[in-house]
């Protein structure tokens, strides 16, 4: 990329988009999220770099330029070295002023997941069989913000189930935990899995959105079988809830508790989560629920507050 910098690196904030799920509820206006009235809300896209979502940014010089704007504008310099590198999702895209265009896809989707309902038994495909099936590999980290009493997630098989015992009744062989706030958990592409009633989450993955459902549990939605026998891991069996950090090829989660400092040394952007009491960066305010996204060349930053935070990086 050959984007230039015009010597505007700070903090973004983005406006969420409401995405209406028939799981969902209205928790998520606790968060401050504008939900609109008598419509069942289950996810909010914080940081989205898809066609048909694009997060606009609501703070500062760049307010009401979409996050895909900003990348053409910044390039390297919001990415940095490993987001640029990523390859994820090549777009073809032309700058309107003739320039190179940054062509490759923000490399992560962040969310806040509110589950009112249990969400489908569902699948992500891994990067080996994706493209065969259409699809888009996805990994994915949860982080548990709130949890009823008798919350649980449902995540890999029970220890010895076969594929044909999982072919006749899917519903008994998947490994059901219960969970509390505070709680994380890794979904790698391959990890059937579903989210229980009365959880609060946010979701850090890759940039993707193909899901195959295996069981929609009788609400009538289509399923998606043969894609998700081809896609499942039949060899993941009872994993747990995963202590921070969490590090994969495709990012790294860490919980930060202020007063804290940090680096954006130009290798990776960082995003900011708020989880607990407020924190304050570069004078951007974060109290639970707040995102905020660090360009990989703003340098160094400083936490102030009496709240804890998530950091994703690449």
């Amino acid at each position: 990329m050959n984007c230039k910098l015009t010597n505007m690196l700070y903090p973004l904030r983005f406006q969420p988009i409401l995405v209406e799920r028939i799981w969902g509820g209205t928790t998520l206006a606790r968060y401050g999220k504008p939900l609109p009235p008598g419509k069942p809300i289950g996810e909010t896209w914080e940081i989205s770099d898809r066609d048909k979502e694009q997060s606009v940014v609501i703070n500062g010089p760049l307010k009401g330029q979409t996050l895909r704007q900003v990348m053409e504008k910044w390039g390297d310099e919001l990415l940095g070295r490993k987001g640029s590198g990523t390859g994820v999702s090549p777009v073809d895209l032309t700058s309107a002023n003739g320039r190179d265009a940054c062509s490759t896809r923000f490399p992560l989707l962040i969310k806040m997941l509110d589950a009112r309902e249990r969400l489908s038994l569902q699948v992500h495909p891994p990067a080996a069989i994706a493209p065969q099936l259409g699809g888009e590999p996805k990994t994915e980290m949860w982080y548990i913000l709130e949890a009823a009493p008798d919350a649980h997630l449902i995540a890999g098989l029970k220890r010895g189930t076969t594929r044909a015992q999982f072919e006749k009744n899917a519903a008994s062989c998947v490994h059901r935990f219960p969970v509390h706030a505070g709680d994380s958990i890794f979904i790698p592409s391959g990890r059937v899995h579903a989210i229980d009633a009365g959880l609060v989450i946010v979701e850090i993955q890759q940039n993707s959105d193909t899901t195959y459902r295996v069981d929609d549990w009788g609400r009538g939605r289509q399923v998606h079988l043969a894609e998700s026998m081809a896609s499942i891991d039949f060899n993941d069996f009872e994993p747990g809830v995963n202590p921070l950090p969490i590090q994969c090829e495709h990012f790294r989660v860490e919980k930060l508790n202020a007063p804290a400092t940090g680096t954006c040394d130009g290798t990776s952007f960082h995003i900011l989560a708020g989880l607990t009491g407020t924190v304050t960066v570069n004078d951007e305010k974060l109290n639970p629920g707040d995102f905020v996204l660090l360009p990989a060349a703003l340098g160094n930053y400083t936490l102030t507050g009496n709240g804890t935070v998530l950091r994703a990086t690449l």
